[in-house]
């Protein structure tokens, strides 16, 4: 307790999945009243944690949000964005404000002043939640390839041969809503979600004597291991995309916030995106987070969130700490944050250090994260669209990307002059021959 009072907590970012849904097989999803208390109330520790308790992050404003210290983003997508905006009513609930006019009437902001918090949209695909496997929402076609992969490894030809007969005996149960060859391994997590959201809702179960115990957790690991297995792979990480751009987007929310305090500035304190659980994956995968504890090899709860803090030991109370005082920790915590139950520390890249030091997390992270559309479009191998131009300059897009594998590296214009060249020698060359073998030669105009 006497260590963590002599810190300051300088920024946070966090990546938060939502709420309790209704299933993906009945698309369009939404979010149920269940899911908009589960945002809430995580709303609520994480003001209780970063705008007025011990954890407080420093310079940040308590009740009346400064919208240039806060960024929020989601995809474009009912689900998560619904669940951003009840996260935000329990993170800066209503603040009641009486306007006084020129004329002297007194104006109260409505819904007794609940704040308006703009919610920015992230380009991860829309409408991610009505997708049985959330990479089909995804653009990067190599990270779909490579997922598509996992279909065609012996892990997931031996699971789905030793489960046939276990998904049999569930055809009973979802048969009503899924089509019986539909009901195998293959389609692992809708099955797992068409259930588990009727035994979360429902209050009968066609033939529920079948979902014992037992059943349903088997059912939520080959869920896992299905989803894990399409979401990271240590031998092909392009299938991590949604990680990595993760990792590229908490870097530089991160590199803001210390930008902005170095400046003198009280903006960019906290950054808090809402995704999908293939990205917790994702990142877990690259992050080695399963070396910590294996529960990471699985599909987090509804209303999951982890956070990097931004924070230091040293004294911050004239001004920002210098680069190398800086230091960065990981939370984790399944399922919605509480008072009662808060967000755990775990070490990050198979270490053992709860923390460390800003140089070395964003080393680390630096080695997977994508943080700019041309690495993007590099690694998806995409030449249309906004990657266009990437493809067409010569420099790092995928048209050049055998420049980038120990080739010779030549530019353009050293190729075009080349090219040049060579053209020249084969003319001359061929004029040669033809006056050698027609018996003609050159002669000056000055002879003549």
């Amino acid at each position: 307790a006497s260590a963590e009072a002599a810190e300051t907590v300088l920024g946070a970012y966090m990546f938060h999945r939502h709420g309790d849904r209704t299933p993906k097989v009945l698309a369009p999803t939404n979010l149920t009243a269940l899911g908009y208390e589960q945002v809430y109330t995580s709303g609520q520790y994480y003001r209780s944690r970063y705008l007025t308790g011990d954890s407080k992050i420093k310079g940040i404003n308590e009740d009346t949000v400064k919208l240039s210290q806060l960024a929020v983003t989601a995809p474009v997508d009912n689900v998560l964005q619904t669940s951003a905006q009840g996260f935000l009513q329990g993170l800066y609930p209503p603040v009641r404000t009486v306007q006084t006019l020129a004329d002297g009437e007194e104006v109260q902001a409505p819904m007794d002043g609940y704040q308006l918090i703009p919610i920015n949209t992230v380009d991860t695909g829309a409408g991610s939640e009505d997708n049985g496997w959330l990479q089909d929402a995804s653009s990067c076609a190599n990270a779909k390839t490579s997922s598509n992969a996992f279909f065609d490894s012996a892990e997931y030809k031996d699971l789905s041969e030793k489960t046939t007969a276990f998904y049999d005996a569930l055809v009973p149960v979802v048969n009503d809503t899924l089509d019986e060859e539909d009901i195998n391994f293959k389609n692992a997590y809708v099955v797992y979600d068409l259930i588990n959201v009727a035994e979360i809702h429902n209050s009968s179960i066609p033939s529920s004597d079948v979902l014992t115990n037992e059943t349903l957790f088997q059912l939520r690991t080959l869920a896992d291991a299905h989803e894990y297995g399409l979401a990271y792979n240590a031998s092909n990480d392009i299938r991590a995309i949604s990680g990595m751009q993760l990792a590229g987007e908490v870097l530089k929310y991160l590199n803001t916030t210390i930008q902005s305090g170095q400046s003198g500035s009280s903006g960019d304190k906290f950054g808090i995106q809402f995704g999908a659980y293939a990205t917790f994956l994702s990142f877990f995968g690259l992050a080695d987070l399963p070396h910590a504890n294996s529960d990471f090899y699985g599909v987090t709860d509804y209303a999951s969130s982890m956070v990097f803090e931004l924070f230091t030991n040293a004294d911050a109370s004239n001004g920002f700490p210098a680069t190398e005082d800086l230091q960065v920790r990981f939370l984790f915590h399944n399922g919605t944050a509480s008072n009662t139950s808060e967000p755990t520390v775990y070490p990050l890249f198979g270490g053992n250090d709860n923390s460390l030091s800003w140089n070395d997390f964003s080393r680390n992270m630096n080695k997977f994260a994508v943080s700019t559309t041309e690495q993007w479009c590099t690694k998806c191998g995409s030449t249309t669209g906004k990657c266009a131009q990437f493809a067409q300059d010569g420099t790092d897009g995928p048209a050049s990307a055998s420049s980038n594998d120990g080739g010779s590296g030549m530019s353009p214009t050293i190729g075009g002059v080349i090219g040049a060249f060579v053209t020249l020698a084969v003319v001359l060359g061929a004029l040669a021959a033809f006056m050698l073998l027609g018996g003609f030669r050159l002669v000056s105009k000055k002879a003549l």
